[in-house]
């Protein structure tokens, strides 16, 4: 009977160890599910429109290229509460963002 009782004690640290495992594997996942989307290395628009109404533009966004993208990224919230990637090529959009600038600078 004492060696029945050996054998259990010798098996707790393994369980101790298989259970902190798990605690630790969930808490991590836990953390990894709630980590904020801003952090993702990667480009946001992908794909962009070449123009909007600047009546339906709440704010503009303007996000230099860097590690995360490679890219110049506007990003337009809307007064509706979307948000609209815009080309920053686009002829439009440089007009759109040159008003909204000048409309910041007081006079």
């Amino acid at each position: 009977m004492a060696r029945a009782e050996l054998s259990a004690d010798s098996s707790n640290p393994r369980l101790l160890r298989a259970a902190l495992l798990l605690l630790l594997l969930v808490a991590a996942g836990r953390r990894a599910a709630g980590a904020p989307l801003a952090n993702e290395l990667r480009c946001h628009c992908l794909q962009t429109l070449q123009g909007i109404h600047l009546k339906n533009i709440q704010s503009v966004e303007v996000k230099r290229p860097g590690p995360h993208c490679d890219q110049t990224e506007v990003i337009a919230a809307l007064k509706n509460g979307q948000k609209a990637c815009l080309n920053p090529a686009s002829p439009i959009v440089k007009k759109i963002i040159e008003k909204i600038l000048n409309s910041d600078k007081p006079n």
